[in-house]
């Protein structure tokens, strides 16, 4: 009973999700979905492959976990500056101590190759943004049900890296 509750304690509990996306624009739109969303947990935003990278690492002014917690989620744009969603992704599965990080692909692109080197690199998934803020406040409650929801969060292996 007690081992239930826990569980579930820590399933609902609040998470952070981590946006790697290089137009504002975007993560603008983003931000007003999650208002009409189910979504409750708080999302950080990163402009480039190389600030994912950086926050995941816990370096420079990512270093307060408190204030840049671990993410419970990654949601990757691919085509961003200095490094792309795959170089971020190469990174993580590299055996950085993050390698079971739950990360999803969110890109508009719907090419067969860009998909199938997401997986081959380890993406648990990928989806293509919708177009309307409708269709992204839809994707926002799957994410939140099944990834946020039903998901086990995996441990983390690296010192300080792990959930509490």
């Amino acid at each position: 009973m007690i081992q239930q509750r826990t569980q579930r304690t820590q399933r609902t509990r609040q998470r952070t999700i981590l946006y790697a996306e290089d137009d504002d624009d975007a993560a603008t739109i983003l931000r007003a979905a999650c208002q009409n969303s189910r979504l409750t947990h708080h999302i950080h935003v990163v402009t480039d492959g190389a600030k994912a990278i950086e926050y995941l690492g816990g370096e420079g002014r990512y270093a307060d976990r408190d204030r840049f917690p671990l993410p419970s989620l990654l949601l990757l744009d691919l085509k961003m500056p200095r490094k792309n969603g795959f170089d971020v992704l190469s990174w993580i599965r590299s055996g950085t101590g993050i390698n079971r990080l739950p990360v999803i692909f969110f890109s508009t692109s719907a090419d067969p190759s860009d998909i199938n080197r997401a997986y081959d690199l380890g993406a648990n998934s990928y989806a293509v943004k919708p177009s309307g803020i409708e269709g992204l406040v839809d994707l926002l409650n799957y994410l939140e049900g099944w990834w946020m929801g039903v998901n086990e969060v995996p441990g983390l292996e690296a010192a300080g890296c792990g959930y509490d």
